[in-house]
């Protein structure tokens, strides 16, 4: 039975705290970022007035609506996509409502005439549509429609989501071309904040003249504080794509409304910003805090409360009234465990605004963009903490503090009761198989009609019979790090997984309905040419076996906060030194004797991989990829094949 006590009512704030959480652009369109549902759930458990907000979906939705195509019209300068624009441009004025209307899901008969191919205007975008159907892979039906193969005679509403997609694609290049180089649906200027040693080129990017994106994100914040009147603002910022977005909101709220205290946290501030020495940070934010929000934010509002001595404050950074310092607290304090944070609340975000996307057309892929989830944990932190790769040494990684399934039900109950909406994305590292055995159990005992998927490692604990037992409680999909798909260097990177435990534990999965996602990765310490064409092998295998589903390759970074970043002498690769840093430290690059080409490598993989995942190329000779000599694999043709039938046997 779902739980009908929803927190539609705004606690009372103990004194006069009233607490606004924003996310800021830009994280996703389809699903509202957890970390404001998690602290204003946790804030309104302890009795304050906490509300949020999610200025990334807002700045989307006006900036492509019929009055933002208008402003974007007067703001264009001349290139190729903006000429097609400007001609086209009444047809944008005229579909812009209705295509968004339609991936909100509030206009479905709309698909009938944008599958027609003569209700849209198909800017550059549109030619991806037959940019990878050339001889084998198109056939004879994609000669007369080139998404046949995709989509069949049926997928209406697929189809006409993929082409409005790319259609919204096209707007947001000439935006690119005409506004602002920078902007982008997720990793919107990313380069000015991820790993930048100083302050500067984000300071000169917030002294600039605002364009029309700034100017728009700017009555947006204004009309949110006006709405809302809070005391304190805070600003939860995951990404480096959402680092120049906040602070120029703060620079908004500090301009207009400086008696409000404002707050950054979040993975990016997490991860780059612990050794925080940067003063001009703080004419925007009057408090940056690490790590798990929680305890970090009631010694804070207990201190604005009460004015208490900053001593007490917990993982907090502040600039010094007098010196101007930059100055670091850590008060001794207990964590709130795992099990007492409280239920997370979309009370406040427009859960029927969101857009539903569809870039990518492989079933598993497209999770990440399509449907509205609600985002939730099992546990906090990873309970393997190993991996080389990793930033096993920070605290959302080490920490490891997991609930019970009971809880973990009554949360999930509560929030389909808020939100009126089954789907579930845990975004946990890795979600422990013993914990999802006891979830996928109490689901099943209370009949809970839900759909999840999430993040799990590859375990040899997940046999056939527990991946029915996930499927049968609503189970669709799962995420793993595959990584470099060689044993020899998953040995290395401390990984606990070989190649033929993946392909067992993959299968299992997928036997049972459940899709699977490999995350891969090259460029390794130490990973030769064969290493890298063996590892393609494998996974050629994975799909051709249907062990795997949908994948991604990425460039091995090294971190300061890994294993390899902080060893480096163990995995045979030299440090470059860095230089001095007041602002972001993450990535650090290194000299790998190998002196491997990873970067010419990674554009094969990545184009082998994209085939794959739409079923092409499947048993053609992985050299193909490549657009220059490389070794013939090592690994058997049947070696997947040979491993999945011992396990049969």
């Amino acid at each position: 039975m779902l739980v009908r006590n929803i927190r539609k009512i705004v606690p009372k704030a103990p004194g006069s705290v009233r607490i606004l959480s924003i996310i800021p652009p830009m994280t996703q369109l389809n699903t509202p970022y957890p970390s404001t549902a998690y602290l204003t759930g946790f804030l309104r458990s302890r009795g304050f007035y906490a509300v949020q907000e999610d200025l990334a979906l807002a700045l989307v939705l006006m900036l492509f609506s019929s009055s933002g195509l208008i402003k974007l019209q007067a703001a264009t300068q001349a290139s190729t996509r903006v000429d097609f624009f400007r001609k086209e441009f009444a047809r944008y004025l005229a579909t812009i409502d209705p295509v968004i209307a339609f991936l909100q899901g509030r206009n479905a008969t709309l698909a009938h005439r944008i599958i027609t191919r003569r209700y849209l205007p198909e800017g550059s975008r549109f030619a991806n549509i037959e940019e990878f159907l050339s001889d084998e892979v198109a056939g004879a039906a994609a000669d007369v429609d080139p998404l046949a193969w995709a989509f069949g005679t049926l997928g209406l509403q697929d189809r006409a989501r993929h082409l409005a997609t790319l259609y919204l694609n096209d707007l947001a290049d000439v935006l690119r071309d005409s506004v602002d180089s920078r902007f982008e649906f997720v990793r919107y200027a990313e380069k000015i904040a991820s790993s930048q040693p100083t302050f500067d080129p984000l300071a000169e990017a917030l002294a600039a003249t605002p364009n029309l994106v700034d100017n728009t994100l700017i009555a947006l914040t204004t009309a949110s504080i006006e709405r809302h009147q809070p005391t304190v603002v805070l600003l939860s910022v995951p990404f480096p794509g959402s680092v120049y977005a906040a602070f120029r909101i703060a620079q908004t709220i500090k301009k207009t409304y400086p008696h409000i205290t404002t707050v950054l946290g979040g993975g990016y501030v997490n991860t780059e910003l612990r050794e925080l020495a940067e003063p001009r940070v703080f004419d925007y934010f009057d408090f940056v805090t690490l790590d798990s929000g929680e305890r970090p934010l009631l010694a804070l509002l207990t201190h604005l409360q009460a004015q208490g001595p900053d001593i007490e404050l917990v993982r907090c950074f502040i600039r010094d009234g007098k010196t101007q310092e930059v100055r670091y607290f850590n008060h001794p304090a207990v964590e709130i465990p795992f099990a007492e944070v409280g239920t997370p609340t979309w009370d406040g975000l427009p859960l029927h605004s969101y857009l539903s996307l569809l870039d990518m057309l492989n079933p598993m892929n497209r999770l990440w963009s399509d449907g509205r989830w609600n985002k939730l944990t099992i546990a906090h932190g990873c309970y393997w903490k190993k991996c080389s790769f990793c930033d096993v040494s920070l605290d959302y990684i080490s920490r490891y503090d997991a609930a019970d399934a009971k809880t973990l039900v009554d949360r999930i109950e509560t929030i389909v009761a808020e939100t009126a909406q089954t789907g579930f994305h845990f975004v946990d590292e890795a979600a422990p198989p013993k914990a999802l055995k006891a979830l996928a159990t109490e689901l099943i005992s209370r009949g809970s009609a839900v759909s999840w998927w999430g993040n799990i490692r590859f375990e040899k604990t997940f046999t056939s019979a527990l991946c029915q037992h996930l499927a049968k409680s609503g189970c669709i999909a799962v995420s793993g790090g595959l990584e470099v798909a060689s044993d020899r260097l998953l040995h290395l990177m401390k990984k606990g997984v070989s190649v033929e435990q993946v392909a067992k534990v993959t299968k299992a999965f997928s036997d049972s309905g459940i899709l699977v996602h490999a995350y891969l990765m090259y460029g390794f310490p130490t990973q030769t040419v064969q290493d890298t064409v063996d590892a393609l092998e494998y996974v050629r295998q994975l799909f051709y076996n249907g062990c795997i589903q949908s994948g991604f390759f990425h460039r091995f970074t090294c971190t300061v906060h890994s294993p390899v970043g902080k060893n480096p002498a163990a995995y045979s690769v030299t440090l470059q030194p860095l230089p001095a840093i007041s602002f972001a430290k993450n990535d650090i690059s290194f000299y790998d004797p190998s002196g491997v080409d990873h970067d010419a490598l990674g554009g094969a993989l990545k184009k082998a991989l994209y085939n794959y995942m739409h079923g092409v190329g499947l048993e053609e000779d992985i050299r193909s990829w490549f657009n220059f000599k490389v070794p013939r694999t090592t690994v058997s043709k049947h070696k997947i094949a040979k491993a999945l039938a011992k396990t049969r046997c």
